[in-house]
């Protein structure tokens, strides 16, 4: 596989690879560290599920000024060492149990994220760009997204073997001793992609670092500390003071945009219009999708069967991926180990019913007395679903489209982003089925309904995440490139909060149907908007005499 390629790319893979590995490790355990009273915080549903919206929102908005920096001051080799140092050990002081500490950890992550993101990536295209190996270059960027998800496809069972043996601590020190073990890995390839590492001096037409940090960042930090100041009457104006701070910090942003593009060149304005919108619908594409690391998480550890025994039990025990489920005749049980506070009466109490492990088990010919123990899955392993259908899925799709290519019928890039969010708003529907399944929590589900979902998501996030990055390649402006990149990063960041926002609701929902179909509702509109506006799209592309 790697004789056809530059030697650089094992290396890039590898370091790619691994720091995926802590990533998606601290992202599938966040949530359920967060609920945890005895070894976590306590965080009810609510409340963890904005904290990891503003988390996972942070994390996206950061490589837009990162990619900027390490373009015009740092340089990419220093950028990324940098980022995955502070990474590192941010993952590592996530094991300490501190509020203070907790937030210390989550702004080294979202910073070191911001600068070794988009660098690699960067770096690595830079390596193909030598007559030799650009016509390479795709099959290039397909094996490194391979990287990506085999690293987010392992993490999650060493994360659970490690979080229900030791404890927490350990699982986050994984993640921070695979994040070192990346840096390490490109440290040592360095000399294969050092005469790479060009930076971009400023051209005519581009706003200078001061201007973009006087017009977006500083006005966005202003906003933000002004929304988490103000409070309403029941506290946070919308959902919570992190969630104020985030809409608010987005205003200046938007603004921004607006502004660049009521300002630009007639011949800029249609391409540019084009690009925004598109930008907001895909918001609504990661609102949806990023659920995985919060309701979604949700539904694996308490609506999912996940009780093992036999063969399967054995082996799974044997590795450590089990959790122990007590047993309680006549009664439910917390199924994921971890205590909830909900009010009532406005005083707290612990506690919630969810259906039990034990209602779906043939108690006759499981005979089971009070105080046994029943062993279930680690319900972070459904996080590796994901990465699992991307790594099947990427090359028949490839295939695919390369098929439709050579027989002139492959969509544009807007219908293929359009019909990303159609196929994703069908794997709700998948959801829907499942809630119908366990009439409405009073059963478990098969994991199949989980798998189903995800793996019908991850056909659109194929059709629209690629194809996103591609797009606004095609239609920006030369001159604010950067710039229109940066919007499309806003996007999934703005994406990642809405997730957090929507997924804090799952309690306020006595059927969680109506969860889901309002998941559904706000992708489907998504999808019928694009569709609406397609042809519009797609003169514009021909206009600019891209497809």
């Amino acid at each position: 596989m790697w004789k056809r390629h530059p030697r650089a790319l094992p290396f890039l893979f590898f370091s790619e690879m691994w720091e995926r590995f802590g990533f998606y490790l601290l992202l599938g355990i966040f949530t359920f560290y967060l609920k945890d009273a005895t070894g976590g915080f306590g965080m009810d549903e609510k409340e963890s599920a904005s904290l990891y919206g503003t988390f996972i929102a942070l994390i996206y908005f950061t490589p837009f000024l990162g990619g900027l920096l390490a373009d015009r001051k740092m340089g990419y080799c220093n950028a990324i060492i940098i980022g995955g140092l502070l990474m590192g050990v941010g993952y590592c002081l996530m094991s300490v149990r501190s509020v203070p500490m907790l937030y210390l950890a989550m702004t080294l992550i979202i910073i070191g994220n911001g600068f070794f993101k988009p660098n690699i990536s960067t770096l690595l295209g830079n390596v193909y760009s030598t007559p030799e190996y650009q016509d390479k270059k795709d099959e290039g960027y397909n094996i490194f997204y391979m990287g990506i998800n085999l690293g987010a496809f392992i993490c999650n069972f060493f994360g659970a073997a490690l979080y229900t043996t030791i404890g927490w601590g350990a699982a986050f020190i994984a993640a921070g001793v695979g994040m070192f073990l990346g840096v390490i890995i490109f440290v040592i390839g360095m000399r294969h992609y050092k005469s790479f590492d060009t930076r971009k001096p400023l051209k005519q037409g581009d706003m200078s670092m001061s201007k973009i940090f006087g017009l977006v960042v500083l006005p966005a930090l202003v906003f933000g500390a002004v929304g988490y100041l103000i409070k309403g009457a029941d506290g946070a104006i919308f959902d919570s003071s992190s969630t104020d701070a985030f809409i608010f910090a987005c205003v200046p942003v938007a603004v921004f945009f607006i502004a660049l593009l009521l300002r630009s060149p007639k011949e800029e304005r249609r391409p540019m219009a084009a690009l925004l919108s598109i930008f907001a619908v895909v918001i609504l594409f990661w609102a949806i999708f990023k659920q995985n690391g919060s309701a979604l998480n949700t539904w694996a550890s308490r609506y999912t069967e996940r009780h093992v025994d036999g063969t399967t039990g054995t082996v799974l025990n044997a590795l450590k991926l089990t959790e122990t489920i007590p047993y309680k005749k006549d009664s439910v049980t917390l199924l994921d180990n971890q205590f909830r506070k909900i009010k009532e009466n406005g005083t707290e109490v612990k506690g919630l019913d969810y259906p039990s492990y034990f209602k779906n088990m043939n108690l006759a010919e499981t005979p089971l007395k009070e105080g046994d123990q029943v062993k279930a899955w680690a319900p972070s392993l459904s996080q590796s679903i994901n990465p699992f259908w991307v790594i099947v899925l990427t090359p028949l799709l490839v295939a695919f489209f390369t098929w439709l290519r050579r027989k002139g019928k492959e969509p544009s890039t807007p219908s293929k982003i359009a019909l990303g969010l159609l196929v994703s708003a069908m794997s709700v529907l998948v959801m829907i089925f499942a809630v119908k399944a366990g009439n409405n929590g009073a059963e478990k589900v098969s994991i199949w309904w989980l798998v189903g979902s995800y793996g019908i998501i991850t056909i659109g996030e194929l059709f629209l995440s690629p194809m996103g990055l591609s797009l606004v390649s095609k239609l920006s402006p030369v001159r604010i490139t950067s710039l229109m990149m940066g919007g499309w990063f806003l996007a999934i960041s703005i994406g990642n909060k809405l997730s957090g926002i929507l997924s804090s609701k799952w309690d306020e929902y006595t059927n969680k149907e109506s969860y889901f179909w309002l998941n559904f509702v706000l992708l489907f509109g998504a999808a019928l908007f694009l569709f609406a506006i397609l042809k519009w799209l797609n003169r514009v592309m021909k206009e600019k005499g891209v497809v």
